[in-house]
C-alpha cells in the first residue's frame, strides 16, 4: 500500500509577464483520492498542475508536500514520490517504448545500482495496465497519438509514486480508451491508494470518476468539493459561462451536465420549426 501524503497549494500566484494566471490560490489535495481540476480554457489549470509538479516557479506561495516545499526538494527524491505525466510530452528521437517506459525506474536507482527484477516487474505491469506490451519494440515516434498517449501513462505507472500528476491524459485518445485510461487511474487508486491528480477538459467524465473536483475561474478556486456540490447549473453558468440541465447520470448516479445551445433548447426548437399545412 502506499503512505498517505499531504499536498497544500499555499496562497499560489504565478504570471506570465503581466498576465497574471493564477491568483492567491488555496487548494488541498485529498490524500489517497482521485481529484479532478476544470475551468475553461486559459483559466489556469495546467499552470497550477505544473506548479505542482515544480515544472514552474511560482511568483509567490508555496507548494507543500509532507509540510517541505517541492520547490526546494532535491529532484529524485520528488520523483519517488510524485510522478507527472504533462500535456505534450516529448520523446526522445528514435527510443522504443520499452525504453521510454524503464525511464520511470530512475528515481528508483542509486548511482550505482543496477537494473533489477523489481524494475523489470515494474515495467511489464504498466505496459499490460496501459494495453502497450505488444508495443514494447516498437519507436515511439511511429505511434498513433492515442498509442503514444498510453506509452506515457505507462511510463508514469512505472514510476510507482504514491501520487500522481496528470495533464489532461485522454487527450488524442477515442471514447473507449479514454474510459480504458480513467478506469485504470481508478484501479490504481483503489488497489495502491494513490493519490491522483488530474486536469480533465470534458467536465462529465471528470464529475464520474473524480472523488474531489475543483472548478478554476480567475486563476482561483471557484468550487471544490463532491462533484454533485460542484457540478451545477449555477456552477456551469458561472465558471464555464453556458446554461445547462445537470440530472443524474443513469449508468453512475454522479451529475451529468447537458449543454444548452441556442438550438437545443425547446423553445428555440419549436420557434424554428415550420407548421406543415394542414
Amino acid at each position: 500500500m502506499t503512505h498517505n501524503h499531504t499536498l497544500v497549494v499555499d496562497t499560489l500566484s504565478l504570471a506570465y509577464g503581466d498576465r497574471t494566471v493564477i491568483d492567491a490560490l488555496d487548494l488541498a489535495v485529498p490524500s489517497g483520492r482521485i481529484s479532478a481540476i476544470v475551468g475553461p480554457n486559459a483559466c489556469g489549470k495546467s499552470t497550477l498542475l505544473r506548479t505542482m509538479s515544480r515544472l514552474l516557479a511560482p511568483r509567490t506561495g508555496h507548494v507543500l508536500l509532507d509540510g517541505a516545499s517541492v520547490h526546494r526538494m532535491p529532484a529524485k527524491e520528488l520523483a519517488r514520490t510524485m510522478g507527472l505525466l504533462p500535456q505534450s510530452p516529448t520523446a526522445p528521437e528514435g527510443i522504443t517504448v520499452a525504453d521510454l517506459v524503464g525511464r520511470g525506474r530512475q528515481p528508483h536507482q542509486g548511482i550505482f545500482s543496477r537494473w533489477t527484477r523489481a524494475d523489470d516487474v515494474a515495467v511489464a505491469d504498466a505496459l499490460d495496465a496501459t494495453q502497450t506490451a505488444e508495443l514494447a519494440d516498437r519507436a515511439v515516434d511511429e505511434l498513433s497519438g492515442g498509442q503514444r498517449q498510453r506509452v506515457w501513462i505507462a511510463m508514469a505507472l512505472a514510476q510507482q509514486t504514491d501520487v500522481l500528476l496528470l495533464d489532461e491524459p485522454t487527450t488524442f485518445l477515442d471514447v473507449s480508451h479514454q474510459i480504458e485510461v480513467l478506469d485504470l487511474l481508478t484501479d490504481l487508486n483503489r488497489s495502491k491508494g494513490t493519490t491522483i491528480v488530474m486536469v480533465l477538459h470534458d467536465l462529465n467524465l471528470a464529475a464520474r470518476y473524480a472523488d474531489h473536483l475543483v472548478a478554476l475561474a480567475g486563476g482561483r478556486v471557484y468550487a471544490e468539493g463532491e462533484p454533485a456540490a460542484v457540478l451545477t447549473e449555477d456552477v456551469v453558468r458561472v465558471v464555464f459561462g453556458i446554461e445547462s440541465r445537470v440530472i443524474t447520470d443513469p449508468t453512475s448516479e454522479k451529475p451529468l451536465m447537458l449543454p444548452m445551445g441556442r438550438h437545443h433548447t425547446r423553445d428555440a426548437g419549436a420557434a424554428t420549426r415550420h407548421e406543415e399545412p394542414t
